[in-house]
């Protein structure tokens, strides 16, 4: 139809079309709910036709109405019920004779029950006497296999069975229980004698292998278990025969003689670390009073002590161990037991106490770096008067531009110190090689500028890797440079320039746009 315009598909707005669309959806679903509606009543009727032929079909199980008569029977039984109540109430004879009858009935029950009663007693009497025969067999029979000296053991096995059933009758039917009493008890005594002697065998072995683990040279031929106890005497006997303990004074002076003389050179050694330290760093700092690291300024290094606790604890305890010991052999208090054992903790904590391997193992490593011991720090000082201008503990609050050039001119007053350098001396035929990887990638031109110069003063002979676009930075400061190249990540090449044809390239390029330095003409050539 041409006024549907439901079925419209052109025009500048659907608007009427979707109208038309949700008028047709607003009757379909009223239309959809009234159908709805007429299914469910369907549905109810359905359900009770259902119903009633269900019932129908019960009723043709019954073919008498007297099967489902409940009502008659019920009236017969009240009828008769009421006769037998009449009857009753008319007669007392009746009454008394059915008072008899229901007397003679209960004393009848309780006869029979008695009589039962009477018979299991009977029986179990019965039984008990046999039972009672039997084990007077089986004992007389024991008695008659028991061994020579029984009678003696008796009294013992007496004082056992006070011990373990107590107060418990004994009785014939008892016996066997008080018996597995008595076996209990014997097996828990034995058990508890078992444990002992197993734990005093435990400890017997710890004993022996502690001292297998204290004196492995002695045992070394020797097991650690029951079976070498004979040789484990033998060796306590040959040492109280050679009587040691009369050398234990003599071995305990040699001993804490040789430990404190030992303590006394690893200090020594430590201290030597540290004077050397501190003299590396006069060294450094005579080459960084040849430095200008700012117009009319220099840097000095400054060392001071290391604020640590562990380091400050570890210096502490080395002092107190060699504190009144280095006084003289013949004096009592040479080595007292306290002092034994304030060496004996840092012994224990350099070797890597048992279950602390790794945790000491970097406390020893910490506190025995003597580089540790100090706190490092630079200052900024007037060379005309050695004022002190500014302080660096750190570097942090300072720009990148100032981190660096302060790195730059430590970093060439310890070259020169390394290479044995003296400022402005030149020697043309000493090997002064150093390489600098990823160079000046992030750094400011000014920056690596002033380090290039240091190092160019040192007459350093440097290798210096760095990207294409700090080029520019190095340029003044080498004689060749190497171009590495890598067109799909497979193979590098390398190209090496004297510095004056990189400059030529580098015009051409300049005037040319469209050359570049590297050109792959062919795979196996070598780059243009």
């Amino acid at each position: 139809r041409l006024d549907d315009r439901s079925r419209y598909v052109l025009g500048w707005s659907n608007t009427a079309k979707l109208d038309a669309l949700q008028a047709k959806l607003r009757v379909l679903e009223a239309r959809l709910a009234e159908i709805g509606q007429q299914i469910g009543d369907l549905q109810q009727e359905h359900a009770a036709i259902r119903e009633r032929l269900d019932c129908l079909a019960k009723l043709e199980e019954f073919q008498d109405f007297n099967e489902l008569d409940w009502a008659a029977n019920a009236r017969d039984i009240a009828r008769l019920g009421a006769e037998r109540a009449k009857l009753e109430a008319a007669s007392d004879v009746l009454i008394t004779l059915t008072q008899q009858l229901k007397t003679l009935g209960e004393a009848l029950n309780k006869t029979e029950e008695q009589l039962i009663e009477q018979r299991d007693k009977r029986s179990k009497t019965e039984q008990k006497t046999a039972d009672a025969l039997a084990l007077k067999r089986d004992a007389e029979g024991l008695m008659a296999e028991a061994p020579d000296g029984f009678a003696a053991r008796a009294p013992r096995l007496q004082a056992l069975q006070a011990d373990m059933v107590g107060t418990l009758s004994l009785t014939v039917e008892s016996c066997d229980a008080r018996e597995r009493d008595m076996r209990d008890g014997l097996q828990k005594a034995i058990d508890a004698e078992e444990s002992r002697a197993r734990r005093l065998l435990e400890k017997v072995i710890d004993a022996m292998r502690s001292f297998s683990d204290r004196f492995p040279v002695e045992t070394q031929e020797v097991d650690v278990a029951m079976g070498s106890a004979a040789e484990y005497r033998s060796l306590l006997q040959r040492l109280v025969a050679d009587d040691l303990p009369r050398f234990e004074a003599d071995f305990k002076r040699s001993l804490n003689e040789n430990t404190i003389r030992e303590i006394a050179n690893f200090s020594s050694q430590l201290n030597k670390e540290r004077e050397t330290i501190k003299e590396r760093i006069d060294l450094i700092n005579q080459s960084l009073t040849q430095i200008d690291y700012n117009p009319g300024r220099t840097i000095t290094l400054e060392l001071q002590t290391a604020t640590d606790a562990e380091v400050r604890d570890f210096q502490t305890e080395l002092r107190t161990c060699l504190d009144g010991a280095l006084q003289g052999a013949g004096q009592d208090s040479q080595y007292s037991e306290a002092k034994f054992l304030q060496v004996k903790h840092i012994i224990e904590r350099l070797r890597g106490r048992e279950g602390q391997t790794e945790q000491d193992r970097r406390w020893s490593a910490k506190v025995t770096d003597v580089r540790n011991w100090f706190v490092f720090a630079a200052s900024e000082r007037w060379r005309e008067d050695n004022r002190e201008h500014e302080h660096y503990s750190d570097a942090g609050g300072k720009s990148g531009g100032q981190k660096e050039k302060l790195a730059y001119t430590i970093l060439a007053a310890s070259l020169a110190y390394q290479f044995g350098l003296t400022w402005g001396e030149t020697r043309s035929r000493s090997f002064r090689f150093v390489v600098i990887d990823e160079a000046f990638g992030r750094g400011s031109d000014e920056s690596a500028q002033y380090g290039l110069d240091l190092f160019g003063k040192l007459n350093l002979q440097l290798l210096i890797v760095t990207p294409l676009q700090k080029i520019h930075i190095i340029e003044p400061f080498v004689a060749s440079v190497g171009f590495v190249h890598n067109a799909e990540g497979r193979d590098s090449r390398i190209r090496n320039l004297s510095i004056e044809a990189y400059r030529e390239e580098k015009a051409r390029a300049e005037d040319n746009p469209r050359a570049r330095l590297f050109q792959t003409i062919d795979p196996l050539q070598t780059l243009k």
